[in-house]
């Protein structure tokens, strides 16, 4: 087959940071096979960067002057005779003119070909593509709209509500949701003017607005020899503006007859686009268990760890095989469920604010450690937590024989992961997955809107423990104070820069 490149990666670059690049280091290393780490001048001693064989400074601080330079990655990986780069998630991971790059000279691009990326990163491209394989689609216009009168037209003919999406977006950007029609000339003219922003791309299209839906998605892996297997759902609809905070796999809303339809969807879906490597294929389920095609990821994702620990399948060492032109490792009767799992998504973040993101130093920074409890992190005690990038500090997943046993063991790590300095989401995760609406698996993506509220996070404490943490936080910003006056007020040089190697770097 022509599309086969048989080759054998034995250095990789990964053009990204933090826990992502670590996860890839681990694999890579298990496999034999060097890794070179590029950063930005403020991730000089960032973990990634100490863990890696070898390092390339590509920039300054923000992503657009360094990690998101597709020349300067490109450049460290042939100064450094990278044979394989993995884009991990984010930055450079579904551009693709990054990836055409990337193959034109000569090195591996460890995910799909940059026609796969194109097709399914445009959401009116991807499903024209799914259009003749009867994959369902949420009912909505066919192409891009702007002219409002005649998105009032196709408006009365789709029904409220109904949502505007940018047909290049991602995350909630360029997303309207529309409940009168009086309001459609509105938010579409917002909803353009977002996209445009947001994706230098104003095209939006509208569809029927699925009420209450759950978000489930299927992972898959596609080889160059035409085998494409699904490792199942993973149920991702506790989300806070449009992005994930909780996912665990299986869904307790999926049946076996529904997992295999969704499934197989799935993979009609892969082939409908050519696609090779790892990538997820994502759903809304509305109240009647009907499911609608949503978009493909053409990358790794954040939750796959969920996945990894029901299988048993190390996902990106099947990229990095898929990559080198070998058949997958598995056939679909190999995969079965195992157990339960669950990952929390630890943000610096103030839920109590509207999980407005955070900066500062970690103080403190204890994971927990124990039976079927996995840390991915990409931060260490001392570090700082910068403006620059995204605010997610680690991923917390847990694994058991049930769901029962999972959501306990999830409490159990939770409360005994320690970081100070900076506020986090941990809080909110004890909360979300001991809810009775989240311990029931009857919750939908408006869980946040419809059971959170900031007051909740306040922990019951008896009333000595409260003194005590009144007394402990009183000192503590005495102690913050006295050391701030020192800093500004001794003369002595080695002084002030040993405080501030350890508290500002």
């Amino acid at each position: 087959m022509s599309r086969i490149k048989k080759r054998s990666i034995t250095k990789i670059l990964i053009a990204n940071r933090g826990e992502i690049a670590l996860r890839i280091i681990r694999t890579a290393r298990e496999m034999g096979i060097a890794t070179v780490a590029v950063y930005s001048d403020v991730d000089s001693e960032a973990p990634h960067v100490m863990a890696a064989d070898e390092a390339v400074l590509i920039g300054t601080a923000p992503s657009s002057e360094s990690y998101l330079l597709a020349d300067r990655v490109l450049e460290a990986a042939i100064k450094t005779g990278a044979n394989g780069i993995h884009p991990g998630y984010g930055f450079l991971s579904e551009n693709a003119e990054f990836a055409k790059a990337v193959e034109n000279a000569g090195i591996a691009f460890i995910g799909p070909e940059s026609e796969a990326i194109r097709t399914m990163g445009d959401k009116l491209a991807a499903k024209e593509a799914v259009l003749a394989r009867n994959i369902p689609l949420v009912p909505g216009t066919d192409g891009a709209i702007s002219n409002p009168e005649e998105a009032l037209i196709e408006a009365k003919k789709i029904g409220m509500p109904l949502i505007i999406k940018a047909s290049a977006g991602g995350g909630g950007k360029g997303m309207r949701s529309v409940f009168k029609q009086e309001d459609v000339k509105e938010e579409l003219a917002r909803a353009i003017s977002e996209a445009e922003r947001s994706f230098n791309d104003g095209s939006v299209f509208m569809e029927r607005l699925v009420l209450k839906p759950r978000h489930i998605e299927i992972q898959i892996l596609a080889d160059s020899h035409g085998n494409v297997i699904h490792l199942f759902e993973r149920e991702c609809s506790i989300q806070r503006r449009h992005q994930k905070v909780i996912e665990e796999a299986p869904s307790v809303l999926l049946d076996e007859k529904l997992r295999e339809e969704m499934g197989e969807c799935a993979k009609e879906v892969a082939r409908a686009c050519n696609y090779i490597g790892a990538g997820t294929v994502e759903f809304l389920v509305d109240g009647d268990s009907n499911f609608f095609f949503l978009e493909m990821n053409t990358r790794l994702q954040v939750e796959h760890p969920v996945t990894e620990f029901i299988t048993g399948v190390d996902i990106v060492k099947e990229q990095i095989r898929i990559a080198e032109g070998k058949p997958l490792s598995y056939a679909q009767e190999d995969v079965n469920i195992e157990g339960h799992s669950i990952e929390l998504r630890i943000y610096a973040e103030d839920a109590g604010a509207g999980f407005l993101p955070g900066t500062g130093v970690l103080n403190k920074y204890s994971p927990p450690v124990g039976t079927g409890i996995r840390v991915d992190d990409g931060v260490a005690e001392g570090g700082e937590v910068s403006i620059y990038y995204d605010p997610m500090l680690s991923k917390l997943i847990v694994h058991a024989a049930t769901r029962e046993a999972c959501i306990e063991r999830m409490l159990f790590a939770i409360d005994n992961y320690d970081i100070r300095g900076v506020k986090t989401t941990l809080e909110f995760g004890r909360f979300a997955v001991n809810h009775e609406v989240f311990r029931s698996g009857v919750y939908d993506t408006g869980f946040i809107n419809d059971h959170f509220s900031p007051e909740k996070l306040v922990r019951e404490l008896p009333v000595g423990e409260n003194v005590f943490a009144e007394l402990v936080s009183e000192l503590y910003d005495r102690i913050a104070e006295e050391r701030h006056e020192l800093s500004k007020n001794t003369h002595v040089q080695e002084e002030r820069s040993n405080w501030r190697n350890r508290e500002e770097r």
